[in-house]
């Protein structure tokens, strides 16, 4: 796997990965979303530096000039909820992309932590020889991100494999790197080191859904 470490190298990027990991700051829920938007846009702009370009004369009111577009049809898929801020900021770059949604959760088992993966829902276009995008806001174990590849996998092969998160954990890299197709690209903003006895990351942000929508029961 390909990883891209997207604040590496400093940049406006790294005052909202601190302000969505700010406890107080998180309390805004709107500065939130906006500030993972923000980020999915910044990501997506590193992202569209390795895609497919095409030449094409493009009419202005005065003449014509030959520009470069982009030759790769994109799907966008993310994650259900907290993918949904992530997945408008990449949206916002990839604006002709098609888009898929996916229903994954955790579902614990009884007085335990241990927990499976579970997909109940997907909408899609074919993926077939298209660019897939991947979008999910925190990689953590990284299980849900394989299943959900594996249940699009049903609706065609992509030309290519991309992975766009924000904080990931070294366990949750590792784990897609030996699940995901060896050539995968991993686009992520920032990652720590451990996960947590219930496999949250740390020190990490908290759960994304909730602070981005509210609490669910």
């Amino acid at each position: 796997m390909i990883i891209n470490h997207v604040s590496k190298q400093s940049s406006i990027l790294n005052k909202f990965i601190a302000e969505i990991r700010d406890k107080n700051i998180q309390k805004d829920a709107l500065r939130f979303r906006t500030n993972i938007e923000r980020m999915g846009e910044i990501i997506s702009y590193e992202l569209s530096k390795t895609l497919d370009y095409k030449s094409k004369d493009i009419r202005t009111p005065l003449g014509i000039k030959r520009m470069k577009v982009l030759n790769d049809q994109v799907v966008l898929a993310s994650i259900l909820r907290a993918g949904l801020p992530l997945h408008m900021g990449v949206l916002h770059i990839f604006d002709d992309a098609e888009n898929a949604f996916v229903s994954a959760y955790r579902k614990h088992k009884p007085d335990s932590d241990d927990f499976d993966i579970h997909v109940d829902y997907v909408a899609t276009p074919s993926i077939q020889d298209k660019v897939l995008v991947l979008v999910d806001p925190m990689l953590a174990t990284g299980q849900s991100l394989v299943a959900v590849y594996d249940k699009l996998k049903q609706f065609g092969t992509p030309k290519e494999l991309h992975v766009i998160s924000i904080i990931g954990s070294k366990q949750g890299i590792d784990y897609i790197s030996e699940k995901l197709p060896g050539n995968t690209h991993l686009w992520i903003a920032d990652f720590d080191q451990e996960l947590n006895d219930k496999g949250y990351i740390v020190p990490g942000l908290g759960d994304a859904g909730d602070l981005a929508y509210g609490k669910k029961l």
